[in-house]
């Protein structure tokens, strides 16, 4: 199981919400490429970038940052989130040397859109993040719930090609209380597709749970990180 350590950017700052809210935002600094050489420095495998701008008003705004992310974790893979919900902006965002986009509300909204993408940029560039609330689906920022449900959402996007899929409990988000489990599992024995855990995770006992999941490709973890719950080192082996 790969390690996603989280950077979350909210006007050019490294940022963590509670539960995807903006006003419960903690600051962590102004210089995101700094925090990314200090993940790949202790040994990270991977990296979960999210433009907050971007999820909020539906367009990046943080894409020279996350060029100089990129650039600082090297060959060691990056993948984004947030705004991407036209063709030209995921092409910009792929041009900053992501080696992924993820696709959350367009992905929740239309299925040809995803089809489309997936057709242009091959389904390994195209990820879908699902962020769940209640068995729900919350978009744009978490700020509206959909009328979908997770789990037929997960299959059709599986069915539309993209090639991972991230799964979001919302209510768990920020909250140290560990992963939604059960909903996780649900969610791994209706595709086949690789699929990325996020939310909850607050001690190393989570993230050794998770490891006992069968075919759980990866886990995100952010605050816990960022509030010194967990160290890198003892959650990536």
């Amino acid at each position: 199981m790969t390690i996603f350590p989280a950077i979350d950017l909210l006007e050019g700052q490294v940022v963590r919400l509670e539960q995807g809210k903006k006003e419960a935002r903690t600051v962590y600094g102004n210089d995101p490429a700094a925090f990314a050489q200090a993940w790949r420095d202790q040994g990270a495998e991977a990296l979960h970038v999210v433009d907050l701008d971007g999820a909020f008003t539906g367009k990046p705004a943080n894409l020279e940052h996350v060029r100089k992310i990129v650039a600082a974790m090297g060959n060691i893979p990056v993948e984004l989130g947030g705004g991407l919900r036209d063709e030209e902006t995921i092409a910009a965002a792929l041009d900053t040397g992501v080696a992924r986009v993820i696709l959350g509300t367009k992905a929740c909204e239309s299925l040809p859109f995803v089809e489309k993408v997936v057709a242009r940029f091959g389904g390994a560039r195209i990820a879908a993040g699902i962020d769940a609330k209640d068995g729900k689906v919350a978009v744009k920022g978490w700020t509206e719930k959909s009328e979908h449900d997770a789990v037929p959402l997960a299959r059709q996007l599986e069915a539309a090609g993209v090639g991972l899929i991230i799964y979001t409990d919302i209510s768990t988000d920020g909250m140290f209380t560990g992963p939604n489990y059960p909903a996780l599992k649900e969610l791994l024995a209706a595709v086949t597709v690789p699929v990325i855990a996020s939310g909850g995770i607050g001690t190393a006992e989570h993230v050794r749970t998770l490891r006992t999941i069968p075919n759980l490709y990866g886990a995100i973890v952010g605050k816990a990180l960022y509030d010194g719950k967990v160290t890198l080192a003892e959650i990536l082996h």
